[in-house]
């Protein structure tokens, strides 16, 4: 009986253990969960006020609108860093945007800085190192000047060269090589080396996203539109452009009020555009709250169809109704209103090397 009662007990005590981590493992759940609403939108400038390159040029009219509309809209702006830890964290759910400027160009520091100085707000800055003090690029002692106040220096590679152009034997080591170098050029010049990564012309592939990673830079950011939650991959962050023919108040407020279109799979894996210039991506998403009645895809250059691959209408497969042109990057996008009619979005680029 001594030994019946004594299995009795381990058994007893073997039960409150399990219930116990099954306690703690529901808590950590209900904190993920807790996060899983978090959602940073992310817009990139290069130029300001420099009307002579319209593709990469926000007018300064333009970006004092977008910064007054994020204060009186109770925004918080936060750098980069911020917002990665606040997806990750347990703060409440707030209304979230990052400002990124790509390259340093002289008309930042000129146009630009002075109304971050105006509204308080944080930046991030992605330099090239090469150009550095060059043309029109800012020099060391302005990028010292706006770190003072609250820009974050990221990094760009050195050459800011179009990789994917380079043969394939060469080129992820000339890309890792690039970013080492850049590293300690920043480090000799500022003091530290930037924990951010941001891929020249928004041009990468599979391999190039791991060199990323595994140089230490906890993100990268990509150049797709769209917008940054927890469950995003961090080594491909999209970010709204804000060039001219994007730049306006009515734009940037869509853009700004947009959610994530939680994306669960995508195929293919590769980006390369086919020989055939009529590239498939099938989307398997998180449809719940969403008017899948008015989806919506869009495609530079061309024109769209879509079909649902499943009865769930959770996978979706979209297609060029004509071959594409002659275009370096083609951007498809695919965006859906939930029940109370905010959009979501998500785009995916495809890259065709061979256009210069």
């Amino acid at each position: 009986m001594k030994i019946d009662s004594l299995i009795m007990r381990i058994l007893c005590l073997s039960l409150i253990i399990v219930l116990l981590c099954c306690g703690k493992t529901n808590s950590n759940y209900q904190t993920n969960q807790n996060t899983s609403d978090k959602e940073v939108v992310c817009f990139i400038y290069h130029r300001f006020g420099d009307s002579r390159y319209p593709t990469t040029n926000t007018p300064v009219k333009d970006f004092e609108a977008h910064l007054t509309w994020l204060r009186d809209n109770d925004y918080t702006v936060v750098s980069f860093t911020d917002a990665l830890t606040y997806l990750q964290s347990n703060e409440p759910t707030r209304k979230t945007a990052v400002i990124t400027i790509d390259d340093g160009f002289k008309s930042f520091y000129k146009n630009g800085f002075p109304l971050l100085k105006k509204f308080k707000i944080p930046a991030i800055m992605f330099i090239n190192t090469k150009t550095v003090g060059g043309g029109d690029y800012m020099n060391w002692d302005e990028l010292r000047d706006v770190m003072k106040h609250n820009v974050e220096i990221g990094n760009h590679t050195h050459s800011h060269d179009y990789f994917l152009n380079q043969p394939e034997a060469t080129r992820y080591e000339t890309f890792k090589n690039e970013i080492e170098l850049s590293q300690s050029i920043i480090e000799k010049n500022l003091g530290f080396k930037p924990a951010l990564f941001s891929y020249p012309y928004g041009e990468f592939d599979a391999k190039m996203k791991l060199i990323a990673k595994e140089a230490g830079f906890k993100a990268a950011a990509a150049q797709n539109s769209g917008v940054l939650y927890a469950g995003s991959d961090m080594f491909q962050i999209p970010r709204f452009p804000m060039s001219e023919s994007y730049s306006g108040k009515t734009k940037f407020i869509e853009k700004a009020m947009s959610k994530a279109l939680r994306i669960q799979h995508i195929s293919p894996e590769s980006n390369t555009m086919p020989k055939d210039k009529k590239p498939s991506l099938t989307l398997t998403f998180d449809n719940t709250n969403l008017n899948l009645n008015r989806l919506q895809c869009f495609i530079q250059g061309g024109t769209c169809s879509f079909s649902f691959a499943d009865s769930e209408k959770k996978t979706i497969t979209l297609r060029p109704n004509k071959p594409l042109g002659a275009k370096r990057r083609t951007i498809y996008t695919v965006t859906i209103p939930d029940k109370k009619g905010v959009w979501h979005w998500y785009s995916y680029l495809w890259i065709d090397a061979k256009v210069k």
